[in-house]
């Protein structure tokens, strides 16, 4: 027997005991069909459909990826879902219709926006212990925990401010007014600053975190398309700091912005009223949830153009990648 002959077995065995490769995975959560949408981001293709509370919007993830947390917002819980199984496996005293959320730095503290209370709930996740409630403006929505993890900021949509808590201590520490319904608040890597998108406005305010004011404010056209239409919703911003990406809703749209010069630089169209939107691990790509449309759209970073369209369920939400 050669050598080759005799290591044949021993490729064989190593091969079937390697460790498999795994894909990226979207979650995508559908408030019309109280689903959670899995798709695969090799094969760009629904896999799953979890069963889930009623009206899911906001998810996150838990920091190691083993749990999911969503805002079941008609249930009046945030679900808690291992991954492993894909069973909910607990539920936390979230306060009546919670709508986003942010999870601290610490992975156990979680700050839910209670639109119907006028609250922002503080809850720990390992005790499911309520740390606090605090009484912010009509209509929160909006939640972000800085990456430092020193401040957490919700958005009041009728109020139209923007709430500044101080994580140690639990209280406002300063309010700043933006414009007519903000929805959603993106930190910078760096904590340093704050986008606020304000939808009815139809504007973004950057605002600077250590003072709490607006430095620039930025303001959207896209020929063809009214005015009333262009409503800014989700934020993302990139990691190297080069960009933010802002989705207009029912104006089909995500605009692209220099987040150096504040500048708009191009635009791109999407599905029907683009809401919210996640990266894949690398930035290559960019997930929106349309939800007039019922899909995804998959935006190509280095093209900035949507090159993929993915049917989910019925008024996608929100959307986050698992490595």
């Amino acid at each position: 027997m050669n050598i080759k002959t005799a290591l044949k077995p021993l490729a064989a065995a190593l091969l079937l005991t390697a460790p498999a490769a795994f894909s990226e995975v979207a979650y995508v959560s559908n408030e019309k069909d109280d689903t959670i949408s899995v798709i695969d981001l090799d094969t760009m293709k629904v896999t799953d459909t979890l069963d889930v509370g009623e009206r899911p919007r906001g998810i996150l993830f838990s920091r190691d990826y083993s749990k999911l947390y969503i805002c079941a917002s008609d249930s009046d819980t945030v679900q808690v879902m291992d991954l492993a199984t894909k069973q909910i496996i607990r539920e936390l005293p979230s306060g009546e219709d919670p709508e986003q959320f942010a999870l601290h730095p610490n992975d156990r503290h979680l700050y839910i926006s209670n639109e119907d209370d006028a609250l922002v709930t503080i809850v720990d996740t390992e005790t499911s212990e309520v740390l606090a409630q605090i009484d912010v403006g009509v209509e929160p929505e909006g939640m972000a925990v800085s990456p430092d993890g020193k401040v957490a900021v919700n958005t009041s949509e009728t109020t139209n401010m923007v709430h500044w808590i101080d994580t140690t201590s639990y209280e406002i520490v300063d309010n700043t007014l933006v414009d007519q319904r903000p929805r959603h608040a993106e930190f910078s890597k760096d904590s340093k600053i704050l986008w606020a998108s304000s939808e009815i406005g139809g504007t973004v305010s950057v605002i600077d975190v250590a003072t709490r004011k607006i430095f620039q404010k930025l303001n959207f056209e896209i020929k063809g398309v009214h005015p009333d239409k262009i409503q800014p919703v989700g934020v993302k911003l990139s990691d190297d700091g080069k960009y933010a990406f802002v989705a207009l809703g029912p104006a089909n749209h995500v605009a692209v912005v220099d987040a150096k010069n504040y500048k708009v630089i191009d635009y791109i169209l999407v599905g029907r009223r683009v809401w919210h939107m996640s990266f894949n691990t690398d930035q290559s790509m960019l997930l929106t949830t349309n939800g007039i449309s019922g899909d995804v759209s998959v935006i190509d970073i280095r093209k900035m153009k949507a090159v993929k369209s993915i049917k989910v369920g019925r008024y996608p939400w929100g959307v986050i990648v698992k490595p």
